[in-house]
């Protein structure tokens, strides 16, 4: 029997991005939402703040090289110096998080499934989630190595053409937020990362709606904190409702 949660199918990407946020409100969600947005929230708190501090020292070493004519320059630059590292260093950092808190996305995943498709997830403790960690970390190994080259192919390309090489870029990024999110409830089924991707490229528009609403709330300063659980949770609802079908029988 399914859960009245899932009886209504999105019919974008983005939808399923939004539908996140009341997932994350569930009762006997909730929980598990608290734990990656707690590794989000401490990680960032403490890597901002390094960050913070580098940046004002090499700014005050800015300020102190230029010439006292020119003193406005570092009054107007500090803050859109400040502005693009945290746009930067939010997306860099939303990335770091996902393989800290793999083990824990993933249950994340298992429990939002449970609720939507009304099937009890299994019962796992903390013990399993310690036992699962290589797994989950390889799969997320698994995932760098088809975004390193590419992305480095995709950076030269924006180096050699700007405008194009932005858009090209962008819309890599989008792809990769799909795949980063999607990947979680085909891996608890421990469905290949292979067939994983070749699933997501034949529903293409599902793909990319979601992962460019992914791509756009990870550059957004704070809001970032809980696109993790957002997505994931989205990701999940997404897969239960066009995956689920075509691998469990």
């Amino acid at each position: 029997m399914t859960n009245n949660t899932s009886q209504t199918q999105n019919t974008s990407g983005a939808g399923y991005f939004f539908k996140g946020f009341d997932l994350i409100q569930k009762k006997g969600i909730k929980r598990f939402v608290f734990i990656p947005l707690f590794i989000n929230l401490v990680l960032f708190s403490v890597a901002f703040y390094y960050l913070y501090l580098q940046l004002d020292h090499y700014m005050t070493s800015f300020s102190q090289w230029l010439p006292s004519w020119l003193d406005w320059l570092s009054t107007v630059l500090w803050p859109l110096v400040l502005i693009a590292v945290v746009v930067l260093f939010s997306f860099i950092f939303s990335t770091a998080a996902n393989w800290l808190a793999a083990p824990f996305n993933g249950l994340l995943s298992e429990k939002v499934e449970a609720m939507l498709t009304g099937e009890p997830s299994p019962d796992g403790g903390f013990s399993d989630i310690i036992k699962d960690i290589p797994r989950t970390i390889g799969r997320e190994w698994t995932k760098l190595c088809y975004y390193v080259p590419r992305a480095l192919g995709f950076l030269l390309i924006m180096f050699i053409l700007p405008v194009i090489g932005q858009v090209i870029w962008f819309i890599f990024v989008a792809w990769m937020m799909a795949i980063q999110y999607k990947d979680f409830p085909f891996d608890n089924h421990k469905i290949s990362f292979t067939d994983m991707k070749n699933a997501l490229k034949e529903k293409q528009g599902l793909s990319y709606g979601f992962g460019f609403t992914v791509a756009i709330f990870s550059m957004l300063p704070v809001v970032n904190l809980i696109v993790m659980p957002v997505a994931i949770c989205g990701a999940t609802n997404l897969w239960v409702d066009h995956y689920r079908k075509s691998f469990i029988r």
